[in-house]
């Protein structure tokens, strides 16, 4: 692919991703739901099998800027997690924003080329989704020991809600609806 058209299109995903940020926490905030899937990863996710793993990366890059910048802005009780310039914020906090958002970036384009169909496509979005959750999370378990305690089963817990589980499904689902339309196009 051309540099200019693949520039279109990160510029394409990053407006993707900052209107599906917005959008969600505008939804979540002003409705009462009690599972609040992060959906700014699928950009992330069909991008990287798109336009391969650097470019999907980079993207990654992108999905941890919003989240440095987000937190920094609307601070929340766990915003330190995640920016460094939130309250009790340190450098780690740039090891949680940015390490698990760039690996969506690389895994889900393997997946994809291990297995080049629909399904793959599904397992693809599963992949990507599960690796923001585990290496946010795992992050935070290993940088901020405090939040767990040491406990491994209030880990593993943290990973297995039902929040995780609806993010698996829809970036799966939606990897897969939407990608073979987007590669038309």
């Amino acid at each position: 692919m051309r540099k200019s058209n693949t520039t279109a299109a990160l510029a394409i995903f990053l407006a993707a991703m900052l209107i599906i940020q917005w959008l969600s926490g505008f939804v979540f905030n002003l409705l009462p739901f009690v599972i609040r899937p992060t959906l700014i990863h699928i950009p992330v996710i069909i991008g990287s099998i798109r336009y391969g793993p650097k470019t999907g990366m980079l993207l990654g890059f992108f999905m941890g800027l919003i989240s440095m910048v987000t937190n920094t802005i609307f601070l929340q009780p766990t915003s330190y997690l995640f920016s460094p310039f939130a309250p009790n914020g340190t450098w780690l906090s740039l090891v949680i924003a940015f390490v698990p958002r760039i690996l969506i970036g690389l895994f889900p384009y393997f997946i994809f080329r291990l297995l080049p169909n629909r399904f793959g496509l599904g397992l693809a979005g599963v992949v990507g989704s599960l690796t923001n959750t585990f290496f946010v999370l795992s992050g935070i378990f290993l940088l901020f020991p405090a939040i767990y305690q040491g406990n491994l089963q209030n880990f593993l817990a943290a990973i297995l809600t039902t929040n995780s589980f609806a993010e698996m499904a829809l970036a799966g689902f939606i990897t897969a609806a939407a990608f073979p339309i987007l590669k038309k196009s």
